[in-house]
């Protein structure tokens, strides 16, 4: 009986990692559950030792079915050496929190080596935006997120994302080797059984982005959304992940004491990413995410 339930029990978690996408939305359970799908692989070893008690090989091997399938999706990522080489144009995001007295502190830590840094749930008059604003010398901020940069920006206004209230940027900064239109937003939360709401501003998201011609963009901010749950795909593709192209691991950035999701991304086209990291930030919820991109 051990062995039986093993097996099927096996067999089902790897059906759900390969076959995730297929299945309907259960309530708002589904898209939870790709938001820690890489964590599924964890009851592996559970399966396995419970097979070996079985002492049954069938169940041995049914066991290591969703590892292979784990490995599989999530192998290359994990194995994963960035390109290196340095990069033309060094962005940060961070999701700064809003009740965060440390916020000064957390933006100094994220904004090191970076030509621009996008931070989300601002306050007024907040020790983030005076850091930010001491490190740099162009800043463009709509409500509670904004854009610091190294660089002149132009072109600077907000954006409509489905929100009803501005939540969302858009600016040309005026890089050293060539223009890059960066976008800063914070999405829509999602929570368990109340998604529709994130999934409308991710798909205003992509509508904004995919109206914009411009050579070189990039998405940077708090997306709500996690590199595994298919509403993604409103964004990427035709966006690239940094974290998934030039990242090592997983990239987790929610909750910052033990992170198990990533909503914050940086997403870009028209560049070559060839660094992702992963900062710790003082007193935010989130770490903050980084990434070097070469023209």
């Amino acid at each position: 009986m051990l062995a039986r339930v093993v097996s099927v029990f096996a067999v089902a978690l790897a059906a759900i990692l390969a076959g995730h996408g297929l299945l309907p939305e259960l309530g708002g359970v589904t898209p939870v559950l790709e938001s820690v799908l890489p964590w599924l692989g964890v009851v592996v070893v559970p399966l396995v030792a419970l097979a070996a008690v079985a002492r049954s090989r069938g169940a041995v091997v049914a066991s290591l079915t969703p590892a292979v399938v784990w490995g599989v999706m999530f192998g290359p990522g994990v194995l994963r050496q960035p390109p290196g080489g340095g990069g033309d144009f060094t962005v940060a995001t961070l999701n700064v929190g809003v009740a965060n007295d440390l916020s000064g502190e957390a933006v100094r830590a994220a904004a090191e080596g970076r030509d621009v840094v996008a931070a989300q749930e601002l306050t007024p008059g907040g020790p983030a935006a005076k850091e930010l604003s001491r490190i740099f010398p162009h800043r463009f901020q709509v409500g509670t997120v904004g854009l610091w940069s190294k660089y002149r920006l132009d072109d600077a206004k907000r954006v409509d994302v489905g929100l009803g209230w501005a939540r969302a940027l858009r600016a040309v900064v005026k890089a050293e080797k060539g223009d890059v239109t960066v976008y800063v937003m914070h999405l829509a939360s999602a929570r368990p059984g109340e998604t529709s709401f994130r999934d409308k501003t991710l798909k205003e998201a992509g509508e904004v982005i995919a109206k914009d011609r411009s050579r070189r963009l990039v998405l940077l901010g708090d997306l709500n959304t996690a590199t595994t749950d298919r509403a993604r795909g409103n964004l990427v593709p035709p966006l690239r992940d940094a974290q998934e192209e030039a990242g090592q691991g997983f990239g987790f950035t929610w909750p910052s004491g033990f992170p198990i999701t990533r909503p914050d991304h940086i997403l870009y086209r028209g560049m070559e990413a060839t660094l992702a990291e992963v900062r710790e930030a003082a007193g935010s919820d989130h770490r903050a995410a980084v990434a070097d991109l070469r023209f």
